[in-house]
């Protein structure tokens, strides 16, 4: 009634604000310099650029990974506004609509998800099968779930376990090239970024140092 059919617009801009209140509380206590916000802009615009370029190939889209990749470097505030923002801007270019608050949702969890396992952890970030295996079961089963959940919320009045199941079973595929996509670009990109950002860590003395 108040918002005249826009009320998804003002969704996404209370996750937004949620999301970037949450970062900046996080990082009051130690006082962030403006070198860790222009790493994470940049790691962000990556995941925006990536998606916009393949915008004619259905869910063949590497934004996941460079999420994931952002979670497991820069922690678990930086991972989840990655997502949040990588979601709202590109779909600028997708088309905004009452998907884009699912799919911030979405893509934060991926990159929160990403940073509880891998951040701080060298080891593990260096292990590809590891590192490659979450972004395949993380775009099938936290993004792909959840859009297939706000498909029947979307496209049914009346949501009914049937809905969903159909919903799910039509997704497999899409979810499927979702995840390899995620996995290839994660298995090719992961230790190169990894080692540039953590040079820039150490470097200037950002977040955690690892050991070269």
């Amino acid at each position: 009634m108040f918002l005249d059919g826009r009320q998804y617009y003002f969704i996404s801009f209370i996750i937004i604000a949620l999301a970037v209140c949450t970062f900046i509380f996080s990082f009051e206590r130690r006082k962030p310099k403006a070198r860790e916000i222009v790493v994470l802009a940049v790691m962000t615009t990556i995941a925006i650029v990536s998606r916009v370029m393949f915008f004619m190939i259905p869910e063949m889209k590497p934004s996941a990974a460079i999420i994931i990749i952002t979670g497991a470097m820069l922690g678990k505030q930086a991972g989840f506004l990655s997502g949040v923002l990588t979601a709202f801007f590109s779909d600028f270019v997708f088309g905004q609509g009452p998907w884009t608050p699912w799919q911030m949702i979405g893509f934060g969890l991926v990159g929160l998800g990403a940073a509880i396992i891998f951040y701080g952890r060298e080891s593990l970030c260096e292990n590809r099968i590891l590192l490659c295996g979450y972004g395949f079961f993380a775009t099938m089963l936290i993004y792909g779930l959840l859009m297939d959940t706000a498909t029947v919320f979307m496209s049914v009045d009346q949501p009914t376990k049937e809905a969903f199941i159909d919903a799910y079973l039509a997704g497999i595929v899409i979810n499927c090239i979702h995840g390899i996509t995620t996995v290839a670009v994660l298995w090719f990109l992961s230790r190169p970024m990894f080692h540039k950002l953590q040079r820039i860590k150490i470097k200037y003395g950002m977040y955690y140092r690892m050991k070269s």
